[in-house]
C-alpha cells in the first residue's frame, strides 16, 4: 500500500485516526479482528504487523535472537529493532498482557475442565 504524500488537515486526520481507534476498540472477537484486518491490510502488511508480534512474544518467553531469526524468517536487525521498541512502547506493554492472560486463561479453563470431568 502507499501513503499519499500529499498532506490532510490535522483535524481531519485526527477525526480519521479516532474513528479507526474506536473501530478497533469495538471489534468484539478474533472472527471480527481476522475480518477487519484481512478488509483493511494486504497480505504483506498483515504479515509484517503478525511477525511484529511473534517477535516480541518470543522475546518475552525468553527465545534467542538465533531462534527467532530461523523460526519467524526475520533479520536480526528486524529483531533489534521490535526488542527496542517493546522496551519502550505501551502498545506492545498492551498487546503481550493481553496475550499473557489469553494464555493464563486458557491453562486454568483446561485444569478446571479436568477437575470437572465424569469419571467412568
Amino acid at each position: 500500500m502507499q501513503v499519499s504524500k500529499k498532506s490532510i488537515h490535522s483535524n481531519i486526520r485526527k477525526q480519521i485516526y479516532d474513528l479507526l481507534y474506536k473501530v478497533v476498540a469495538d471489534l468484539k472477537n478474533p472472527e471480527e479482528a481476522k475480518e477487519f484486518l484481512t478488509s483493511f491490510l494486504g497480505k504483506n502488511e498483515q504479515e509484517a504487523i503478525s511477525r511484529r508480534l511473534g517477535i516480541a512474544y518470543l522475546l518475552n518467553k525468553g527465545k534467542t535472537y538465533s531462534y527467532i531469526k530461523k523460526n519467524l524468517m526475520v533479520s536480526s536487525t528486524t529483531v533489534a529493532t521490535v526488542a527496542r521498541e517493546a522496551k519502550k512502547s505501551q502498545g506492545f506493554k498492551i498487546a503481550l498482557e493481553k496475550i499473557k492472560a489469553d494464555e493464563w486463561a486458557d491453562k486454568w479453563n483446561g485444569k478446571i475442565s479436568q477437575m470437572f470431568k465424569k469419571t467412568p
